[in-house]
């Protein structure tokens, strides 16, 4: 009999853990009970009730497990070490708030019955704030076209990914992977499927701003070289202009002596302009050698302070 896990990360979801489970455990039990299953929650050191009620449906049911970090290592890693402890033949990443509604993983697997080694969700339509959605859907297309590796549009890790995926994940050694271009870029055979994203009915999200705009420049410094290249063919560019321009200065001095300061003009350019592209490309230049550096260094993906009906490492 086939074994599929659901990997679920927690951080602070006290109000969405049991629901999760319950809703979880129907879909399973209901519509693919010819499947064992586990529900494997990687916690990343919550700081509410979190962990109690995952360690108490740990007891209650030998099919949920669980993995505490021994600290926040954040989204990215947290989520990508779950999928690689997961034991199942398929493994399906979904969060606790039930955005992503646990409905859709009966279709999840019959595609991956059908022979697709990756199946993803990817959001038709979302229940969340119109003008998030609208932002998700410019960052996406922009992504589009300067990636190196192609991005779906709206596929938020929802996922099923078989083991032989599963096993290619373990062998990456990536301390920070982009999963959602980690998908893309290893040419798995790939199935994609709708829905509509639900509300988060309880609880607040962490997805803030600090952690949106690690999502993204994670993406953009990990699939583009476009920026970069763009900054060196700007750089050319305004240079031309900036020469044409104290040429132009220069000339129109000696013919009008008198009729102006030299220099002001092209002085104002070189400031001002010139300054402010420098200063924006530095910036994404830094984004660049800290994704490098992270990389070099090799730390590990989580450190966990310890896991409950797992086996041990």
């Amino acid at each position: 009999m086939k074994k599929i896990s659901i990997v679920v990360p927690t951080y602070n979801e006290e109000p969405n853990i049991i629901p999760a489970y319950e809703e979880i455990t129907a879909v399973m039990q209901e519509k693919l009970n010819q499947y064992e299953y586990e529900i494997l929650f990687i916690d990343n050191d919550s700081t509410d009730a979190t962990r109690v009620l995952i360690e108490s449906l740990c007891k209650k049911d030998i099919r949920v497990c669980a993995i505490f970090n021994a600290r926040n290592f954040g989204q990215m890693r947290s989520h990508y070490y779950g999928l690689i402890n997961a034991t199942g033949d398929c493994a399906i990443l979904m969060h606790a708030d039930l955005q992503n509604p646990p409905s859709v993983i009966p279709d999840f697997v019959k595609e991956w019955e059908n022979g697709y080694k990756v199946v993803i969700g990817v959001k038709e339509k979302s229940k969340e704030n119109p003008i998030m959605f609208f932002l998700r859907t410019c960052y996406y297309r922009t992504m589009k076209k300067i990636s190196d590796v192609e991005q779906i549009e709206h596929f938020s890790d929802f996922e099923l990914l078989d083991r032989l995926f599963l096993n290619v994940l373990k062998e990456l050694n990536d301390p920070i992977p982009y999963l959602r271009g980690i998908v893309s870029e290893l040419g798995f055979k790939m199935k994609r499927v709708h829905y509509l994203q639900n509300k988060r009915e309880r609880g607040k999200t962490t997805a803030n701003v600090k952690v949106l705009y690690d999502f993204g420049m994670l993406g953009i410094t990990s699939y583009t070289k476009t920026i970069l290249r763009f900054a060196t063919i700007l750089g050319f560019i305004l240079s031309g202009i900036s020469i044409i321009i104290a040429i132009s200065t220069l000339v129109i001095k000696i013919l009008n002596w008198d009729a102006f300061p030299m220099g002001v003009a092209a002085i104002g350019v070189g400031v001002f302009v010139l300054g402010s592209v420098q200063l924006f490309f530095i910036g994404f230049l830094g984004e660049y050698v800290l994704s490098i550096n992270t990389r070099v260094m090799r730390r590990p993906l989580v450190i966990e302070e310890r896991r409950i009906n797992l086996p041990e490492k």
